[in-house]
């Protein structure tokens, strides 16, 4: 019986250091083989998750921003997008409180140009996250993005609104300090729902922007019913599309509430638990 396997990136289909490995490719080619659709669901931009899989001989259709922008066969089937009023409430509480942002968009992410200081304020207020980091990763962290085909800069949000062909899908911001704070005035603002793909970071997406529902699309677009559909994931970006899976796969390094709630667990990202999980519970039956 043919399958949709929702597989997230970082954390899950990435290893520590940032790769696919040859196990993991070789389980996905053989799912592929055996009929099944692979699809890759992440909170990285869609122009991301195509240049990590260039990388490899895979082809897959994505769901990128955390579902939002969900593609298959070179048609974008679906964009859930965050109301450009409710962005402008947002980003007021974002520079209120000077939180360095990202915002991810149908043109590509926008990153503004006071990213590099308040990343420094940032690891300033949080020296256990400065401690942990190695020269390179500090550099690469406050050095403010360079400009390229899907990285550009804006002064003020209502720069990016004014141009009508852009859409935003997500915010994406590092966060530690104020954290919960945040969170408690993020919660005033209607139609957004908050997440997070890692401990030091929270993502913004409009309240029918999650994975659950770039799973149903993709299911949907294939023609395979909801409960023949796996999903593979490690944090609490990834729940919406365990929860609407048939079956849901927790990674062995998830964070615990994750592994909680999902029907079976696998290895960890260092241990191939993607290739893991194919062999055992969709190409063994």
């Amino acid at each position: 019986m043919k399958k949709l396997i929702a597989i997230d990136l970082d954390g899950t289909l990435l290893s520590s250091h940032i790769e696919i490995s040859q196990e993991n490719i070789k389980a996905l080619q053989e799912a592929q083989e055996a009929g099944h659709i692979v699809m890759i669901c992440s909170g990285r931009a869609p122009e991301d998750i195509k240049i990590v899989l260039e990388k490899t001989p895979l082809e897959c259709p994505i769901a990128g921003s955390n579902g939002t922008m969900v593609i298959a066969d070179g048609k974008l089937l679906s964009q859930v997008s965050i109301q450009k009023e409710i962005v402008q409430s947002v980003a007021k509480i974002l520079n209120e409180q000077k939180f360095p942002f990202k915002i991810y968009t149908n043109k590509g992410i926008f990153v503004a140009k006071t990213w590099s200081e308040r990343m420094l304020i940032f690891l300033e207020e949080n020296p256990d996250i400065a401690k942990g980091l190695t020269e390179k990763e500090y550099k690469f962290m406050t050095e403010q993005p360079k400009e390229t085909d899907t990285i550009k800069h804006f002064e003020k949000v209502e720069d990016i609104l004014s141009n009508t062909e852009i859409t935003i899908q997500k915010f994406f911001v590092p966060t530690l300090s104020g954290k919960n704070e945040l969170i408690t005035h993020l919660k005033d603002v209607k139609g957004i729902s908050v997440t997070t793909s890692g401990p030091y970071n929270i993502e913004i997406m409009d309240v029918n922007g999650h994975k659950g529902n770039g799973v149903k699309v993709m299911a949907e677009y294939f023609n395979i019913p909801i409960e023949d559909t796996v999903a593979i994931g490690d944090n609490f970006n990834d729940v919406p599309m365990l929860e609407v899976a048939g079956l849901s796969v927790a990674m062995g390094n998830a964070d615990p509430t994750v592994k909680e709630m999902a029907d079976v667990v696998t290895l960890t990202n260092n241990e191939h638990g993607v290739a893991h999980a194919i062999r055992e519970y969709i190409l063994k039956k």
